[in-house]
């Protein structure tokens, strides 16, 4: 029997990486994020670890150096073949070297070498990024500290190889990750923090001054690296529109990025209210959800049963039963192939939602891997309906390996739709759920800890029901003597009370207290619109080179996927715009790496290099039919610590070998939970809006079919009472959840006013007196 000791993987190979302290500092919707990585090598022989870790998928990665002793090595952003090239004459004249360089496949996955660390040597390893913080349905900013890294699902053909583009991940359940995670975050803003939200344990919040405009917080002590590290920041009265002008580097070049001042607009756009008070009536709704093996997870870590693929099958059922009569609709669903309900979008009636319905019922996690990009093809080689503008609802835990792909396939069809995104539970990847409503001109959601799906996805239901936004334009208005240079690309969309940011590069000399204006020009529903922003042109103190990397890194996004596009073709050169711009900026790219190389004085290191993959957490490992297997071998290997023995080893192996191959084994279901009230009586609701009379209503209101007839007002139609009832219910019982059916309920309303039914007063008076609720008729918009 071998003593479990020190660090070591579940292979019982030492490893060197000891810890990793991350600070946070939020200023407004921005934050800048540092790592420590803190290595010992305890091994009789020099070492390369190589550590496969997410970031954000928008992270501008702007600093990397080592710390070996008394010496300090600032890394450089180099070419990436030119990185590659000297990191190995480094290794192979024995000096140490470092190189961090972003996956070719997806942007949100990085890979860190260090290599030849001395037997008995430390070194502490710093990688600075900065990213924007996301704006929730809840006007929450949401930041994540990835801790999950699942392994991405490579389909055949698209020219990656390994879990993240060329790079082996390697991963183990949440309890065996061998290394301490400590996380702090400081929070500023020009407006109070109301509160600071999060699925980890955290401790209090801790206002550093009267206002309340600054405050820190900490991870609880003890946190498993069992998922992704979130916070949701509230502000008072966030919707503000902001402009922040920085200035440039002294000691860059003027006329260059880095060397003129770079301005942050972020626009809020207010339309007008009497356009938002109505709801479009008509659209084509696709559906694409996710049937991957790993949607037979858990939507959280928590004991209850509800899966990732069950809360998808309860979302939809409350996004058919709320689509607009006259509308169009189809659902697809996919895994290693994919499937859709009807050969074509059809209408929107009592016949086809009852048939979708059935096989919604009836969809499970049992498709295999996650091949998105054929469906995706597939919904785009269908013609669009005239004057039915397309609304595409992704849904997907977001695993894949081929981000790039499917993203500018998204990109390239972003004129005849608008994509909404949902990544569901750990590990899903940001680059990709971020990326598909960026390029389709929709919005971004993520499901995960606690959060329920449907408030989410019926927040961007609402987004979706919302007129286009068209003939978008920006102007600006600036001193003379300064010209702008736009560093994002187009504007495609605009929600009301949605963020949108602008970057843009300033040029020449303004004057003293001068003021330059931007302005946003739209048409909404035939009405032309503009929302307009001044601001002081003198650059704010103390925000270092924020604004220009987030700047650069949306610019290098930009030519990147031009040169996707391109590839093949004449391109103007766009890589070597990217690798200019990389280097001078100091932001990875694809197209660059960071390297930095010991060079000090001394012996080289002696010894035959050894490589140590250092593991990273998985999320979900109880998949398919080796689900006792999965739990026992990580019980074994965890708290018996006899990682040596045979049978431990074995077990090790096997599941490593299970796990790749779960996204091709269908799951085991858990027993389902009794059905939500909720869900129950929305399945009961007519496709026109509203609820028939019968003995499942009853059930559902927790009556008797004897109490409900004895109730009803004599003149009143029976689906008039029945939808009465159903109202009155869900705003006495159920007003907690008015998100997830307030669109259903406005249906409803407008059924009844349809009917022009007689005693409506008298039907809600009969209706409180017989569930207890005390609801006016102008509450049920009536």
């Amino acid at each position: 029997m071998v003593n479990c000791c020190g660090l070591i993987t579940a292979n019982k190979d030492p490893v060197p990486l000891k810890s990793i302290e991350v600070e946070l500092e939020v200023r407004d919707h921005v934050a800048t994020v540092v790592s420590t990585l803190n290595y010992e090598n305890k091994e009789d022989k020099p070492l390369e670890a190589v550590f496969v870790f997410p970031l954000p998928g928008d992270a501008a990665v702007c600093h990397f150096s080592a710390q070996i002793g008394q010496t300090q090595i600032v890394a450089e952003v180099k070419e990436k073949q030119k990185a590659r090239e000297e990191y190995d004459d480094a290794l192979s004249s024995g000096q140490q070297a470092f190189l961090l360089e972003e996956s070719e496949q997806s942007p949100d996955i990085f890979s860190l070498s260090v290599g030849s660390l001395p037997p008995g040597e430390s070194a502490s390893i710093r990688l600075d990024y900065v990213t924007e913080l996301a704006v929730q349905a809840d006007d929450g900013l949401r930041f994540c500290l990835p801790a999950v890294l699942n392994p991405r699902y490579q389909p055949l053909g698209s020219g990656g190889s390994g879990g993240s583009g060329g790079v082996q991940v390697t991963s183990v359940p949440a309890s065996l990750v061998p290394y301490s995670l400590s996380f702090s975050a400081r929070v500023s803003s020009p407006r109070p923090i109301s509160k600071v939200e999060s699925s980890c344990s955290l401790d209090s919040l801790q206002y550093l001054n009267s206002d309340q405009t600054q405050a820190t917080i900490k991870l609880a002590a003890g946190h498993k690296f069992d998922r992704d590290v979130e916070l949701l920041i509230y502000y008072k009265d966030a919707h503000q529109p902001t402009a922040v002008v920085e200035a440039g580097q002294a000691s860059a070049e003027p006329g260059s990025l880095m060397g003129d001042p770079v301005v942050m607009v972020s626009l809020y756009p207010e339309f007008p209210q009497s356009v938002m008070s109505s709801v479009a009536s008509c659209g084509e709704f696709v559906f694409l959800l996710d049937r991957s093996g790993s949607m037979g997870c858990s939507i959280n870590n928590s004991k209850q049963q509800e899966t990732r693929i069950s809360s998808a099958r309860d979302t939809l059922l409350l996004l058919l039963k709320s689509l607009p009569m006259g509308c169009y609709f189809n659902i697809y669903s996919f895994g290693s192939s994919y499937e859709h309900i009807f050969p074509k979008s059809v209408e929107y009636s009592q016949q086809t939602m009852e048939e979708a319905l059935k096989k919604v019922g009836e969809m499970g996690a049992n498709l295999g891997g996650t091949e998105i990009l054929s469906p995706l093809q597939h919904i785009y080689s269908q013609s669009c309906i005239p004057s039915q503008p397309r609304q595409l609802f992704v849904f997907t835990d977001g695993e894949v390996g081929n981000t790039k792909q499917v993203l500018d396939l998204v990109k390239k069809n972003s004129g005849s739709h608008r994509c909404f995104s949902f990544g569901i539970g750990e590990g899903s990847s940001s680059a990709l759920i971020n990326g598909l409503a960026k390029e389709g001109g929709g919005h971004a959601q993520f499901i995960t800890g606690t959060d329920r799906m449907q408030p989410k996805v019926m927040q961007s239901l609402r987004f979706a029901l919302q007129p286009a936004v068209v003939d978008i334009s920006v102007t600006w208005d600036l001193p003379k003597g300064v010209s702008v240079t736009v560093l994002s690309p187009p504007i495609t969309a605009l929600f009301q009370g949605q963020r949108s940011l602008i970057y843009a590069q300033l040029t020449g000399q303004s004057p003293k207290a001068a003021e330059g204006c931007v302005t946003v020009k739209y048409s909404l529903a035939g009405h032309p619109s503009q929302n307009q922003l001044r601001f002081s042109l003198k650059p704010a103190e103390d925000t270092g080179s924020t604004v220009h990397r987030l700047g650069a890194r949306t610019l290098i996004r930009s030519l990147e996927m031009e040169e996707r596009e391109r590839r093949g073709q004449p391109d103007g050169g766009l890589k070597e715009k990217v690798v200019q711009l990389s280097v001078q900026s100091g932001v990875s790219s694809s197209f660059t790496a960071f390297i930095a190389v010991n060079k000090a004085d001394g012996e080289a290191i002696q010894g035959p290099l050894v490589r140590r993959n250092i593991p990273i957490s998985r999320m979900c490992i109880v998949k398919g039919k080796s689900r006792n297997l999965r739990m026992g071998a990580a019980i074994f290997k965890r708290d018996c610590c006899i990682i040596g023995s045979p049978i431990a080893r074995a077990c090790s192996l096997q599941l490593d070998d299970e796990f790749e191959m779960a996204d091709d084994v269908p799951p085991v279901m858990p027993k389902q939970p009794p059905r939500d009230p909720l869900l129950q009586l929305v399945s009961l609701q007519q496709a026109s809006g509203c609820w028939l009379l019968d003995p499942a209503l009853s059930a559902a209101l927790g009556k008797t079919s004897e109490e409900v007839d004895k109730s009803k007002p004599a003149p009143v139609n029976s689906d008039v009472w029945a939808t009465v009832l159903a109202l009155i219910w869900l705003h006495g019982f159920k007003k907690d959840a008015k998100e997830e059916w307030e669109l259903l309920a406005m249906k409803a309303a407008s059924w009844l006013r349809s009917q022009n039914a007689p005693c409506l007063t008298e039907c809600v008076e009969a209706g409180n007196a017989l569930l207890g609720c005390s609801m006016q008729k102008d509450v049920l918009g009536l």
